[in-house]
């Protein structure tokens, strides 16, 4: 066994399949469009808010391992779309299709074997933040709000079982 080929395939499954976590296809696939831009009772955002929080966040991190001229955010304002932001399923289905393509630039970064896993990212300085760490990050905080999605549909008897 190639550890490094392993770790590899662990770090894309964890990015990409159903494991100990609910899957972003389920999560979006049949969302009704009369409630992209519904506000969940005690939410302080909406579906399309949630879905933007999601590709805005991964995005960041995806900027932070490619990016020669990255930029800090300033949190939480650049990692949500302004409260009286609304879209249509058009932009539901933009955000969507830009999350998934920016999910598999990761998978793809992973899966070079010249990327070394472990190496200090140039925009982390004196952090030393590595593609492993971050990709551990991207992970979780997907299948965090991916199961927020999923709550939030099923309190709106809009999830399908």
């Amino acid at each position: 066994m190639n550890p490094d080929l392993e770790l590899r395939n662990q770090l894309v499954n964890l990015l990409t399949l159903r494991q100990a976590h609910a899957d972003f296809a389920d999560a979006v696939a049949d969302f009704p469009e009369a409630h992209i831009n519904t506000r969940p009772p005690g939410c302080p955002y909406t579906f399309w808010h949630l879905l933007e929080h999601l590709r805005l966040a991964q995005k960041d991190v995806l900027d932070y391992i490619v990016s020669d001229h990255y930029r800090w955010p300033t949190f939480p304002d650049d990692y949500w779309p302004e409260a009286g932001a609304t879209t249509d399923l058009s932009g539901w289905n933009a955000s969507v299709r830009q999350f998934m393509a920016d999910r598999q630039e990761l998978v793809a970064i992973v899966q070079n074997p010249a990327v070394d896993l472990l190496a200090p990212l140039p925009n982390s300085g004196k952090h030393r933040h590595n593609l492993l760490r971050e990709i551990h990050i991207v992970a979780a905080h997907n299948a965090y709000h991916t199961g927020e999605l999923i709550v939030l549909r099923r309190v709106m008897g809009i999830w399908h079982s």
